[in-house]
């Protein structure tokens, strides 16, 4: 298998010096950078611009044939979005200034760090990549469509928020930073991730759930061991990580992770660095991190069950999918094609649902979201028997979880559902009154009007007869 080049676009090391370009160059694949071009004559490097696209580049300032200033000048004018790192063993504050006033993105004097070169080109890219990314946003939010839709084709809906996510998802998908995506149970954050890496276009995609993992076992999932680093560890065994390299790495309820796992994935993001169990020095790694959890970080931060540094880094990039509640206008596209799914599974033709099963599912929370409508289709599909779905297995459904309040976002237990100005209604007033909203939300439907007062169709018809009186 050919291994995936980071980054993509090379890094062109510049310098007459042989010595000092293989020391670059190893020094860079040490560090997971692996596409990197090199050049000993100043000359040719307007010539390599024209026909390659060049991520960053390294540059010396003394040189036969050609200055380093003179190459830095005409490469900032011709291409102006390529970061120039100057590197020479000239100690001087106004050349220096010079280099940085004609466009240089930063200046390294001989013989320089390894760690800190590192860190420089690692910055460059980044800027590169935020360059990249705060252009694309603009053009995602000037613009009405999205580029690939066909890649969110698994995902049912029509909401303006979803679409907008989608845009948003279009715009960060091919930067190398993290992402966090959060959102209730249900909602379809492993979809989104899956959407993202498609359009990076990069390598493959490995998912993971950590939720239950003690220290041990996280270390040995994600970055494996070699052989002798316990006790049944006969042979080495790459991790899950090395697995994805090149590609997208999915770490999904990141919430639950202990605080000796949370510093190990934090120096991951921080360095792209990790230790597989027995090994003494670090590998690296060049694959995209996504995470996903249910769970509120920020409270948990907050409590010091999650880190900060950690969640600030992670969240470089945030998708937070809504609720199935706030986009209830999905309901008919999700109920239309769970329909056809499910016929398909259990081998019938698929059945008519009946239009007060939508009036009814728009007066339901939805805890489960869009996975929990696709099971109750599932279940109601199984049983039906006749032309028209029945909605005996929805009002079960809806029963057992005890839901009848139409979607209210408030805390009951801290704001009233109920508040009174004036004179209070008599008991009777009151009960006529919440009988006539429960059957305006349902738009007439006595048996769904039932359903979120708490009674039975019956007691309600009894109840609508009386009044009449």
């Amino acid at each position: 298998m050919n291994e995936a080049l980071n980054p993509s676009y090379p890094i062109m090391v510049v310098d007459d010096e042989e010595a000092i370009l293989l020391a670059m160059d190893t020094a860079l694949r040490m560090a997971g950078m692996n596409n990197i071009i090199t050049s000993k004559d100043g000359r040719e490097v307007m010539d390599i611009l024209s026909r390659q696209k060049i991520e960053v580049m390294l540059l010396d300032l003394t040189m036969p044939h050609i200055h380093g200033e003179d190459i830095l000048r005409m490469v900032t004018r011709d291409f102006p979005e390529i970061p120039i790192i100057i590197v020479t063993g000239t100690v001087d504050v106004e050349t220096a200034v010079q280099c940085m006033k004609s466009g240089a993105f930063n200046y390294l004097v001989k013989p320089v760090e390894e760690g800190c070169m590192v860190t420089a080109v690692s910055n460059a890219i980044a800027f590169r990549e935020l360059k990249r990314e705060n252009m694309s946003l603009k053009q995602r939010i000037l613009s009405d469509t999205l580029e690939h839709p066909e890649t969110f084709a698994g995902i049912i809906t029509n909401n303006k928020k979803m679409i907008s996510l989608f845009r948003y998802v279009e715009a960060i998908a091919r930067t190398s930073q993290p992402v966090l995506i959060t959102g209730e149970t249900g909602v379809g954050k492993e979809l989104i991730a899956g959407a993202i890496h498609a359009l990076s276009g990069k390598g493959a995609f490995t998912a993971v759930n950590v939720a239950g993992l003690d220290d041990h076992v996280f270390s040995d999932t994600l970055f494996g061991h070699v052989k002798g680093a316990f006790t049944g560890a006969d042979s080495n065994r790459e991790g899950m990580l090395e697995q994805a390299s090149g590609g997208t790495f999915f770490l999904d309820e990141i919430g639950e992770l202990s605080p000796a796992s949370q510093v190990k994935l934090l120096r991951l993001l921080q360095e792209g660095e990790y230790l597989p169990l027995g090994l003494d020095h670090p590998r690296h790694t060049n694959a995209r991190i996504l995470a996903a959890t249910n769970r509120d970080l920020w409270s948990l931060q907050e409590a010091g069950k999650f880190r900060k540094d950690l969640f600030y880094r992670l969240q470089t990039h945030h998708i937070h999918i809504p609720p199935l509640r706030e986009r209830m206008d999905d309901i008919p596209l999700l109920v239309n094609d769970f329909l056809a799914e499910a016929s398909r599974v259990v081998n019938k033709k698929k059945p008519t649902p009946p239009k007060e099963l939508f009036t009814l599912l728009r007066t339901y929370s939805f805890p489960g979201n869009v996975r929990e409508l696709r099971s109750m289709i599932f279940d109601a599909v199984s049983t039906h028997t006749s032309r028209i779905l029945s909605m005996k297995a929805f009002k079960s459904h809806i029963a057992r979880k005890g839901e009848r309040v139409v979607l209210r976002k408030s805390d009951p237990e801290k704001t009233p559902l109920i508040t009174f100005f004036g004179e209070l209604p008599t008991l009777k007033e009151g009960t006529e009154l919440i009988v006539a909203e429960a059957l305006k939300r349902a738009n007439g439907n006595q048996s769904v009007a039932a359903q979120l007062l708490g009674i039975s169709q019956q007691a309600l018809s009894k109840r609508l007869k009386n009044s009449a009186v």
